[in-house]
């Protein structure tokens, strides 16, 4: 039973020793371009401010949004690691998806944001920045 056990209890409860670093993510920031004139950077999927003890539980059990999140984090990691077009394309796919239907917008444009903490205020570091691509297109296409 101890044997059992003991192979049971990693599954439940992981390592910090699964992940070779710990450090910040990137955050996606995007802006739509309408006839030549770029709108404000705005946070793709915020995080809700607030959540209520029924949805974290709901969420801990079905949550396909978090993972899609999940799966931008990890298109935005490799993308300051190793730039690749797949990563770019995956992003501005996924972002453009997520806008509201009827978007006035020709353009996507994105940015990869690290936030930091300088003594008392929060810096903000831009990694990378997109180039404007057509927004058409990809709202046509599925994920």
């Amino acid at each position: 039973m101890l044997r059992l056990l003991s192979l049971f209890l990693p599954t439940v409860i992981p390592s910090w020793r699964f992940f070779k670093t710990v450090a910040p993510s990137p955050r996606i920031e995007y802006r739509l371009i309408a006839q030549g004139s770029a709108g404000a950077w705005r946070e793709d999927r915020p995080r809700p401010a607030h959540l209520g003890m029924g949805r974290i539980l709901r969420r801990m059990l079905w949550n396909p949004d978090w993972n899609e999140q999940l799966y931008l984090v990890s298109c935005s990691e490799r993308l300051i690691e190793a730039p690749s077009q797949h990563s770019v394309d995956e992003i501005n796919l996924r972002v453009a998806q997520a806008l509201p239907v009827g978007a006035a917008a020709q353009a996507l444009q994105f940015r990869l944001v690290f936030l930091s903490r300088e003594g008392g205020e929060i810096v903000k570091l831009v990694e990378y920045e997109s180039k404007p691509v057509p927004l058409a297109p990809l709202q046509g296409r599925r994920a």
